[in-house]
């Protein structure tokens, strides 16, 4: 079981923590942190490129750079969850094309739990950029 916690501290500002200690300032206003659903496209991202970076390492793959970028569209309406979420890889160093799209396809399809509920209501879709080190 996992557990965490969120502390308002005023306004629409909260202290959030969870099992790992760590914390992190949620702000609905966005003026001194993160809203919720920024929050969670910063974990898909981390989620999904965590899969990546472990992937290429146990294929030995020479990436030198790995940064995920979500775009996303929520719906109009409350609740406005995520509709749609572009994903964009920019990797760099010398990787194999196929590896580096294997291992975008594998996270999604796979490894990566964010992605997984995030699938339930939004269209998620990938594109890897290359950028040589």
């Amino acid at each position: 079981m996992t557990n965490a916690r969120a502390t308002w501290i005023e306004k629409q500002r909260f202290n959030g923590v969870s099992d790992s200690g760590h914390t992190i300032i949620v702000d609905g206003d966005k003026t001194a942190g993160n809203s919720p659903m920024e929050l969670v496209l910063i974990g898909l991202c981390g989620c999904t490129g965590y899969d990546v970076v472990s992937i290429l390492t146990k294929k030995r793959e020479p990436f030198t750079s790995i940064e995920v970028r979500a775009e996303a569209e929520r719906a109009p309406s409350p609740p406005s969850v995520y509709t749609q979420i572009k994903l964009i890889y920019r990797v760099g160093g010398k990787v194999s094309t196929k590896a580096v799209e294997d291992a975008v396809r594998l996270s999604q399809e796979k490894y990566c739990s964010v992605s997984a509920m995030l699938d339930k209501t939004a269209k998620i879709t990938t594109e890897i950029e290359y950028v040589d080190a």
